[in-house]
């Protein structure tokens, strides 16, 4: 089993049993003791975990899917409206699983459109829009991020193309590096690049720096953002610089 796979396998773990052994990982995953203890290491250097005696625990103080959905609305809907100005009917988009991408799900109700998902919450949105076709990516329900994830969701993804991504991110670093809290999360995001045209990240002002330790993508990777972050914030320069589209919105309200 590829080394990543097993980190994926370990962090699913911990999230849904607590603090586990090194003996039960390795019983579960078919490893040796010795492989899972380096797998531990490397996921806490990460911060992704903390290792206990005997095993390790994931001290997850990240906010719920209902909990970052509550904040910053008026800034994710003024960046959601402007992503919606970008997509022509009857063209194909991939929406992945964060709380902005879901605000953009419901300004393309009544659009003739094709939407991919793992995002539980766009789903919720959309079911009944008999003018959108959509396409729920099969894996692993992830309930606090409302999310379908792993293996599964990147097989999927190899199957399909996509005209647009609009994604999210915990960080954007000053080089333009994108990037997440969750190791399991990234190989998907890899995948809904890879099967898209066009991606255009969604980040409000407080992604810059965010958080984050695991990187999915570089500049590179991207055609553009848009945010309400100063056009003067040194990540956005270096975005420009690296030949990304900063999109500014206009000034949201204050949310209550």
């Amino acid at each position: 089993m590829l080394a990543e796979r097993r980190h994926q396998l370990i962090l699913q773990a911990l999230r849904s049993g607590g603090i586990t052994s090194v003996n039960d990982l390795a019983e579960q995953l078919d490893a040796s003791a010795a492989t899972i203890r380096r797998d531990l290491l490397k996921l806490e250097a990460d911060g992704l975990l903390t290792r206990v005696h005997g095993g390790a625990v994931i001290e997850d103080d990240q906010p719920s899917f209902h909990e970052a959905a509550a904040a910053r609305v008026g800034e994710k809907d003024a960046i959601a409206t402007q992503a919606a100005t970008m997509i022509e009917d009857g063209q194909s988009v991939i929406l992945d699983s964060g709380t902005t991408v879901h605000r953009l799900a419901l300004k393309l109700r009544g659009r003739r459109l094709t939407v991919i998902t793992n995002n539980l919450a766009v789903y919720d949105e959309l079911t009944d829009d008999e003018n959108i076709d959509l396409m729920l990516l099969g894996g692993m329900v992830i309930r606090e991020s409302r999310m379908l994830d792993g293996f599964m969701a990147e097989d999927n993804l190899r199957q399909v193309h996509s005209d647009w991504l609009f994604m999210g991110a915990c960080g954007l670093r000053p080089g333009g590096q994108v990037m997440d809290t969750t190791v399991a999360e990234v190989p998907a995001r890899r995948a809904m690049i890879a099967a898209s045209d066009r991606v255009v990240l969604l980040a409000d002002k407080s992604k810059f720096p965010g958080t984050g330790m695991v990187k999915i993508c570089g500049p590179e990777d991207l055609d553009a953002v848009i945010t309400n972050a100063s056009e003067d914030d040194a990540t956005c320069v270096a975005l420009r610089e690296a030949g990304v589209t900063v999109i500014p919105t206009a000034p949201a309200a204050v949310d209550g």
